[in-house]
């Protein structure tokens, strides 16, 4: 398996070098890259390397490491991340939720929890690029779904949420549109205009005059999806290859 590129992002020295020291057991795993101790050098490093992994400190010299993944997410795809943090802070851990962070480590990392952590993000990765089915987990409310990446058929914004829709179901996602486009599988799933995401792999007759999109399971379920006229456009060019 290709090792993840890794950039450890810490502003204090001592746990720097401890997480450091301890990714040395992850190294058929895990390749360091670079560590940064700021959220300037983070940024700058991370839009030059474009690593595969981050693990990220929340509190960054009294700057927020999840404006900074605001900030890189409008103009790349982002990382997997795995956040550290000295607090186990609800708000933080919202957060992470919703920008689909592999993990949430609270310092100091322990052995097992950092086991965990960089075997959950080389299943994500080797899930990513081995155009397999995917089962992929979604925060609902009161709930978690897990969906089977193919079942999918597309996935509309609702404001700050989504509503996946599937060849059997429709359910509410407390994750917005930008946030799920970041983890969905990267073949196969495209963004059509502003509000919408589709299986393109399952698109089946698409009408310009009705601005609709059929879309067809593999045991023959179909689903119809309304898109703009700059969605009908995009799918079209992107079908034509």
């Amino acid at each position: 398996m290709k090792k993840l590129r890794t950039i450890v992002v810490e502003d204090e020295r001592l746990p720097r070098l401890s997480l450091l020291s301890k990714l040395e057991d992850y190294k058929d795993t895990v390749e360091v890259i670079d560590s940064c101790d700021s959220y300037e050098s983070a940024r700058d490093s991370i839009l030059r390397s474009r690593p595969d992994l981050l693990f990220l400190d929340i509190q960054l010299q009294g700057r927020d490491a999840i404006q900074l993944l605001e900030e890189l997410r409008q103009t790349m795809r982002l990382p997997y991340v795995i956040f550290t943090t000295a607090y186990s802070d609800r708000k933080y851990l919202m957060s992470a939720i919703k920008l689909s962070a592999v993990d949430y480590l609270l310092k100091p990392v322990g052995k097992s929890e950092l086991s965990h952590a960089v075997a959950k993000a080389a299943q994500r990765a080797a899930g990513t690029g081995s155009g397999e089915v995917q089962k992929l987990s979604f925060k609902a409310v009161g709930s978690t779904l897990f969906v089977d990446s193919e079942e999918i058929a597309w996935i509309k914004a609702e404001g700050n949420y989504s509503t996946l829709v599937t060849f059997g179901r429709e359910d509410l996602v407390l994750e917005s549109l930008l946030s799920l486009e970041q983890r969905l599988p990267e073949s196969g799933f495209v963004r059509l205009d502003r509000s919408t995401i589709v299986n393109v792999k399952k698109v089946s007759r698409l009408s310009q005059q009705e601005r609709t999109c059929t879309l067809l399971s593999s045991d023959g379920r179909t689903r119809e999806v309304e898109l703009s006229k700059s969605g009908i456009e995009k799918l079209l060019s992107y079908l034509a290859g």
